[in-house]
């Protein structure tokens, strides 16, 4: 059996819809897979602005939205839905949809507040509308098929917005409700953002969270695989966008996928790879628009992974815009024990997570979301520290492979590519697979092109490159 994840834009429109039921039929040649379905691309976008218009009282706005979003979905339905009995049924199930979250419109509107959990309940209607429509395309065009509400079955803790499974309850409800209906053949289909509190209100994992739950029902069921379905060609070595030379990656290592995920590849979710490496499931990363390319395959598997060495030993290259240089400077640093400690105290009691650090004698600089940091943390930076200077508009770059630190050479070569941009700063730490440093984001585009030109220049051939399919 195997876990089918669908993005946003692999269920985006009718066409999108009917290619994703094809790839579902193929798996079903060989057995009943689990679906898990985000909502269409651009639909939790617009249900954060109906949330957020509610929540200010710009009720015409936010009804105006809602309807856009109740027209696309039936826009949906007319496409794919030939029958006009299932037709009128489906068109019942969304318009009940659309006047439950017009009616939460008005509650919000009523109140004068938005609160986190008002939000996440705006927001499950993403993925209740996608899934509804696709199991529906499916039942018509003859598939056994079985639409399965996720609030049932992923039980999570009250953190709203970014609420955490409850491990014992949602393995108890997968293995009793979902693998008896994939072992009677019935393919399922279900949402993967949205949960619930044991209470029954309703919860969001975060955007990507259905990365997350694509992984978890995997490793429960102790599937073949898990399959992540884009619209790129799998894990690539670096953002396309910024390099159109960009290859993807054949096979990966789940300590490389992971440590691409946590340095702002968009491709996984960042919780993705944990419950996949403690069952050693592999994780395909596939592309709806292109189901018959390779792909990337992300496995400790001896054997899938003889026979991929390579002698650059750089995979990929990361990039996460939108940081910021913390410079804290202090001469109280200078053999003294428990700074660090002092410092990151100061972090964690404003909720701000650091991103990458660099250290000196008198000076620590490190990097954290240009969103996340405030006034009231810097003044308090000062106050217990000494001098604090801010860098903004500057980005993370990390050069991400097996074996870095030890390899002889890779590091000169990283620095020979960057001997015409500005580094601002630079960090390696414990990681062995990853070499990390800042730069200003006008620099991003000129140092990422520098070090994929250095690294992977010509090296598709190589059979753990590919050209994206439909390249030339």
């Amino acid at each position: 059996m195997a876990v089918m994840k669908f993005g946003g834009t692999s269920v985006g429109t009718a066409k999108a819809m009917q290619q994703a039921i094809s790839i579902v039929a193929r798996e079903e040649q060989q057995a009943a897979p689990l679906v898990v379905l985000s909502a269409c691309s651009g639909i939790t976008n617009k249900l954060v602005h109906i949330a957020d218009a509610a929540g200010r009282s710009a009720l015409q706005e936010a009804m105006a939205l809602a309807k856009e979003v109740r027209l696309f979905h039936l826009g949906l339905l007319d496409e794919l839905i030939e029958s006009a009995a299932l037709k009128e049924e489906l068109a019942l199930k969304i318009n009940a949809l659309a006047d439950r979250l017009e009616r939460l419109i008005e509650g919000v509107d009523i109140v004068g507040e938005l609160t986190e959990r008002s939000r996440d309940m705006f927001c499950s209607f993403g993925e209740l509308f996608s899934t509804t429509v696709f199991a529906a395309a499916m039942q018509e065009l003859g598939h056994k098929v079985e639409w399965l509400d996720a609030r049932t079955l992923m039980i999570t803790d009250d953190n709203f917005g970014f609420a955490r499974p409850l491990q014992d309850e949602c393995e108890a409800n997968t293995l009793g409700i979902i693998r008896p209906l994939l072992e009677a053949g019935t393919t399922v289909v279900t949402q993967g953002y949205i949960g619930s509190t044991k209470d029954g209100r309703t919860t969001t994992l975060g955007r990507g969270g259905s990365d997350l739950t694509a992984s978890l029902f995997g490793a429960w069921l102790c599937d073949n695989s898990i399959q992540i379905w884009t619209d790129v060609d799998g894990v690539m070595t670096c953002d396309p966008r910024l390099v159109p030379e960009a290859r993807s990656i054949r096979v990966m290592t789940f300590s490389e996928a992971a440590e691409l995920a946590y340095l702002g590849a968009k491709v996984l979710h960042p919780d993705t790879i944990a419950p996949a490496v403690e069952k050693n499931i592999p994780v395909y990363v596939l592309n709806s628009l292109h189901p018959d390319a390779k792909g990337t395959i992300i496995t400790n598997d001896p054997e899938r992974l003889s026979g991929m060495s390579y002698d650059g030993l750089v995979k990929s290259i990361a990039v996460k815009k939108g940081q910021c240089i913390i410079n804290v400077r202090s001469n109280r640093m200078m053999g003294r024990h428990g700074f660090m400690n002092e410092l990151f105290t100061v972090f964690a009691r404003y909720g701000v997570s650091v991103e990458m650090i660099s250290t000196s004698e008198v000076s620590v600089s490190l990097t954290v979301d240009d969103q996340n940091y405030s006034a009231e943390l810097i003044g308090e930076l000062e106050k217990s520290f000494g001098e604090v200077d801010i860098e903004h508009h500057v980005a993370t770059i990390s050069v991400v492979g097996d074996n870095l630190r030890m390899s002889k050479g890779v590091a000169g070569r990283i620095f020979s590519a960057l001997k015409d941009v500005n580094l601002r700063m630079i960090s390696q730490g414990a990681s062995e697979i990853n070499v990390g440093f800042v730069v200003g984001e006008p620099e991003v585009v000129t140092a990422v092109k520098n070090l994929h030109r250095e690294f992977f220049s010509g090296r598709e051939g190589e059979g753990i490159f590919e050209k994206p399919a439909g390249s030339k």
